[in-house]
């Protein structure tokens, strides 16, 4: 799915050919959400968009497989990067939301979200449709409401995706990072493990 490239590449000063092969391996922003242990020796950093269909079979079909194999065993651990594509509102909408349902309920909702993307995506309200599924992770319409008026963590959310566009040429989704290297687009588990073990040695 094609992101915001168009508009990121009006701000796009760094000349990507100059920048590490590792860089950002282990860059952090406050707005990242850790699945795993926090000291696991990988890191896989995953960049998607709540309204990309790969992304959200990634979370249905490959997800669960990687987080049985290295997230669970401690041996990696999945640094969440939203990037919101379009329909962008909607997108950004829909990223923002898991974020104000707290760290513990972080990855459920979003899980939901990704799980349940079809239906709402294609429901005459999407808003709606979302807030039925916040309610299951315990944030009434009200929270989200005021989750969406956050214009602090749409800056932020906007500003971590465009320093993966300016600085490692990410333009769609998803996206991973392992070990510092890039492997864009859908990525089936076998490549992820792949890399993942080429790393670990």
């Amino acid at each position: 799915m094609k992101t915001l490239a168009r508009l990121f590449a009006a701000a796009a000063i760094v000349v990507l050919s100059a920048v590490p092969a590792a860089w950002a391996a282990e860059e952090t922003y406050p707005t990242d959400q850790v699945l795993g242990r926090p000291d696991a020796p990988l890191t896989i950093i995953e960049y998607a968009s709540t309204t990309c269909g790969h992304c959200a079979n990634f979370h249905k079909t490959v997800l669960p497989r990687l987080k049985a194999e290295w997230i669970d065993t401690g041996r990696a651990k999945l640094i969440f990067r939203d990037y919101p594509t379009g329909p962008h509102a909607l997108s950004l909408g829909a990223s923002m939301i898991p974020h104000c349902a707290g760290p513990d309920r972080y990855f459920g909702l979003l899980g939901l979200i990704m799980d349940q993307q079809e239906r709402w995506m294609a429901s005459a309200n999407p808003l709606a449709e979302l807030k039925k599924l916040s309610k299951l992770a315990g944030l009434g319409e009200d929270k989200v409401d005021e989750c969406l008026r956050r214009q602090d963590l749409a800056n932020a959310l906007e500003a971590r995706a465009r320093d993966a566009f300016e600085k490692r040429g990410i333009d769609g989704t998803p996206a991973f990072i392992v070990d510092g290297k890039v492997l864009p687009g859908a990525r089936p588990f076998e490549e992820l493990d792949k890399a993942l073990k080429a790393a670990s040695k």
